[in-house]
């Protein structure tokens, strides 16, 4: 469910939460990517674990985030509500340097897993 009108309260959160560069740079990752973990976050920012999850944790707080565990692991994405809001922000700073680097770091890692695990699949088992 998207919300069409947000109160005022939950406006000023969500502007809040813009308001930082680093909770800028992580949201614009989890939007781009649909959802991401700590770990990715942590080394395509290039944060450390606590800073990292300070961040996200407010995003989550806020009402920005969703989270959900598979395992050891904890996924973020962004809530239905506020999706239309930050596309249409993210319209305007999408082509910064900083943003566009983050986001070609993504996509090598991302490869560099790809090719890892087809590796792993195509491989020969010898006993």
């Amino acid at each position: 469910m998207r919300l069409k009108n947000f109160t005022l309260n939950f406006s000023v959160q969500v502007f809040k939460c813009l308001a930082d560069d680093s909770r800028l740079r992580i949201l614009f990752q989890v939007h781009e990517n649909q959802q991401m973990c700590i770990s990715d976050l942590e080394l395509i920012l290039n944060f450390t674990q606590a800073k990292t999850s300070r961040h996200l944790l407010y995003l989550k707080n806020n009402g920005v985030l969703n989270s959900r565990k598979v395992d050891q692991w904890v996924f973020y994405n962004v809530k239905e509500e506020v999706k239309d809001l930050l596309s249409q922000s993210f319209r305007f700073v999408e082509k910064d340097q900083l943003l566009q680097k983050d986001l070609e770091t993504f996509k090598v890692m991302y490869a560099n897993r790809e090719l890892a695990l087809n590796k792993l699949h195509n491989r020969k088992w010898v006993i």
